[in-house]
């Protein structure tokens, strides 16, 4: 009897045992189904990426650019093998402070916005040749440069008062000098010219002296007028006396008649005796 129970107890542990193994080995079964699953969406969904509007793709085989540019859509890679770079093409900013010195030697701080694309079909050689950073790389060296040279032309004056002329050789060097790598300028912008306080203080007082003489030039004008219209006023007057004289010369009526029109034809109130008649002729 008691092996009997030594035997039932051998065989729980057995079956038991036996469960166990069959659990492993489903979980691992399943496990295997799940990592293939995953490996299998995972190839999927890498086997294709998308470019969106305003970019343009660069694939790489195993870190080797495809020189034939990849357009806006989905397109197919080899997962784990290619891997694609998008680049923006459409209309971008790049502002950088820059520092140069003018014809008068005076130091010059500048601030320059520039807009710029790059050029869809050249975005691989962009890539390969300069990289994704290529306005720290080359727009920001080259617009240094520009700068330099064409400040240069300039006295510090006349960096303000030809502000647009300097503003559109800049945009022609720099244009000129980023087309052959694959860079597009659009337009450029001065957004400010700042120089040291002492030059920035003798503007301001040469600006105020200006004003001040050109204030004083126009006193002057208004008060040289003014004179010549009393001159005019004072010639006037005098050309009607003299007319008026050389009328009562050759007609002494005139005279009698001004009496006579100026007269109200009212007699005087107080009289003694008789009502006096004054003489026409006594009115000369």
């Amino acid at each position: 009897m008691v092996y009997t129970e030594i035997g039932d107890k051998n065989k729980k542990k057995h079956n038991y045992n036996q469960n166990i193994e069959i659990k492993k080995s489903t979980l691992l079964k399943y496990s295997i189904y799940l990592v293939v699953l995953i490996l299998f969406i995972s190839v999927l969904f890498g086997s294709f990426y998308q470019i969106n509007a305003g970019e343009r793709g660069v694939l790489l085989t195993f870190g080797k650019a495809d020189l034939e540019v990849k357009g806006e859509g989905l397109h197919f890679k080899i997962p784990f093998v290619q891997i694609v770079k998008k680049l923006d093409v459409k209309t971008q900013k790049y502002e950088a402070d820059l520092t140069a010195a003018s014809r008068d030697l005076q130091d010059v701080n500048t601030k320059i916005a520039i807009n710029y694309h790059l050029v869809g079909e050249r975005v691989p050689e962009v890539y390969t040749n300069i990289g994704i950073d290529y306005a720290e790389k080359v727009i920001h060296p080259l617009e240094q440069e520009t700068n330099k040279a064409i400040t240069a032309q300039y006295t510090a004056e006349e960096l303000i008062t030809k502000r647009e002329e300097v503003r559109q050789k800049m945009k022609e060097s720099l244009a000129e000098k980023l087309q052959p790598r694959g860079i597009i300028v659009e337009e450029i912008s001065i957004v400010n010219f700042a120089f040291s306080s002492s030059f920035t203080q003798a503007i301001e007082q040469k600006v105020t002296a200006e004003q001040l003489k050109l204030k004083a030039e126009r006193d002057l004008e208004r008060i040289k007028i003014e004179a010549e219209q009393k001159v005019t006023q004072a010639k006037a007057e005098a050309d009607s006396i003299t007319i008026q004289s050389q009328a009562l010369k050759q007609n002494p009526d005139i005279l009698k008649l001004r009496a006579i029109e100026k007269w109200d034809g009212v007699l005087p109130k107080v009289t003694s005796g008789a009502i006096p008649f004054v003489p026409i002729n006594e009115l000369d």
